[in-house]
């Protein structure tokens, strides 16, 4: 018997059959721990040594926390069998780009195999990573068809809803975000809708088709992308004529519909991946970007940017390079989190090391060992930042923010020059140049 979405969802929400989730990073984790607390769930990932980690109550992500790790009901496993007893599946897998910016949808196919492989009739699969217009239907459905040997819309049905978890976000979080919903079919978008209402306080948006809700997700992030592109720009052309990038955007934000971005980093798993995936689609279709990739090239360029500009006021000063130390404050991506996939600190580190020089790095929130695996970067103590020449607040962790000037003294050395690099201009100006610190910010 075909049981229909619907009767799949009454099993689901009654406890009689587990929602499985695919995928147990930034995006799955909090999905699985959510569904937990209302239906039966079965959280998979195909690492051993993560799934390890879950089962200890160790949360990797470090934006959940153990504690809730440890008291969810969640059924972690890395077996692909215990996947025999879903019928609904979410999956949750990366979707990162490969040299060139070209969309690497491996991860996306090889969870779209496993659950094919898994199928049955009457299951329902939710797709939720970050793709371009056409992935689901175009690329997916085909593999669950070939890998189970059923017909899509006929034995079981596909639906989209696009992530937009926010990592190291505490007032933004999962529950508390609209949800953007799709289906195949009107039955399927009332399912899909239905058992994200079980955890979304915010709502749920369903959207008129699969393409658009995987359209809205990278335009999100493409768009975010290009108004700091615009801002980081600004910084590059204000720097050049001696004005106070910070000074001139506090004076245009007081008209009510000037737009409040700042020049920054852009790094991370979102905003600086999916304009990627909405432009590699445009050139699909013969229409080559002009305003996206340009916003891309000059994101991207900001580290190498930053590393000169630290140079020139190294060497303005006179100081000798092969002897400079100078000290990193964060090596993730955005303030706050322990995240630093595609973090852009690390392109001035690497950048400075072309100059010779060696950064001393200290991140209170990132672990050691995935620094250095996934960046070569070693990171050392904060009790190790002394006897600096140059400090550079890379990213502005609330440890940071709450450091004063007396703070800051402590990290140099007696006889040394003092620089002060607060790339995101978190400081003010005025007081720390009063106090006898070389200050640079975007």
């Amino acid at each position: 018997m075909n049981t229909t979405s619907k009767e799949l969802y009454d099993r689901i929400t009654d406890r009689l059959e587990p929602l499985a989730v695919i995928g147990l990073g930034y995006v799955g984790l909090p999905i699985a721990l959510a569904f937990a607390k209302k239906v039966n769930v079965i959280g998979f990932d195909v690492s051993e040594r993560k799934i390890q980690e879950l089962r200890r109550g160790v949360d990797a992500t470090g934006d959940i926390g153990g504690d809730a790790v440890r008291e969810s009901e969640v059924v972690f496993t890395c077996d692909p069998d215990r996947l025999d007893e879903a019928r609904c599946f979410i999956v949750a897998v990366p979707t990162p780009v490969m040299g060139g910016n070209v969309p690497d949808l491996g991860y996306v196919q090889e969870a779209s195999r496993l659950v094919g492989t898994k199928l049955r009739k009457g299951a329902v699969v939710v797709y939720e990573s970050t793709v371009y217009p056409g992935v689901t239907e175009d690329v997916c459905i085909p593999i669950l068809e070939e890998e189970s040997g059923l017909r899509c819309g006929a034995d079981f049905k596909v639906g989209y809803s696009p992530e937009r978890i926010n990592p190291g976000d505490k007032e933004h979080r999962l529950e508390s975000i609209v949800k953007i919903v799709s289906g195949m079919d009107e039955e399927t978008l009332d399912t899909v809708a239905g058992l994200y209402e079980l955890i979304i306080e915010a709502g749920v948006y369903r959207a008129e088709s699969i393409r658009v809700a995987e359209a809205a997700k990278v335009i999100e992030n493409a768009q975010r992308d290009i108004n700091i592109a615009f801002m980081n720009e600004l910084s590059m052309l204000f720097n050049g004529m001696g004005i106070d990038t910070k000074s001139v955007l506090r004076a245009a934000g007081t008209k009510w519909n000037f737009l409040p971005f700042t020049p920054g980093l852009v790094g991370g798993h979102c905003i600086g991946i999916d304009p990627y995936y909405l432009t590699y689609k445009a050139e699909d279709t013969g229409y080559r970007s002009k305003i996206i990739l340009a916003g891309r090239h000059v994101n991207e360029g900001m580290g190498k940017y930053i590393a000169q500009q630290i140079i020139k006021v190294l060497v303005r000063l006179k100081l000798n390079l092969a002897n400079v130390r100078v000290g990193f404050l964060g090596l993730s991506y955005k303030e706050d989190s322990s995240d630093i996939r595609n973090t852009k600190v690390k392109d001035i580190i690497q950048e400075l090391r072309e100059y010779g020089i060696a950064p001393i790095v200290g991140d209170p929130y990132v672990d050691k060992g995935t620094a250095y695996r996934e960046h070569g970067i070693e990171l050392s103590d904060m009790e190790e930042m002394k006897n600096l020449d140059a400090v550079v607040v890379a990213v502005p962790h609330t440890p940071f923010r709450e450091m004063d000037i007396a703070d800051f003294e402590l990290l140099f050395d007696r006889d040394a020059a003092k620089i002060m690099i607060d790339i995101k201009g978190i400081y003010d100006k005025s007081t720390y140049e009063s106090s006898g610190f070389h200050y640079w910010s975007l």
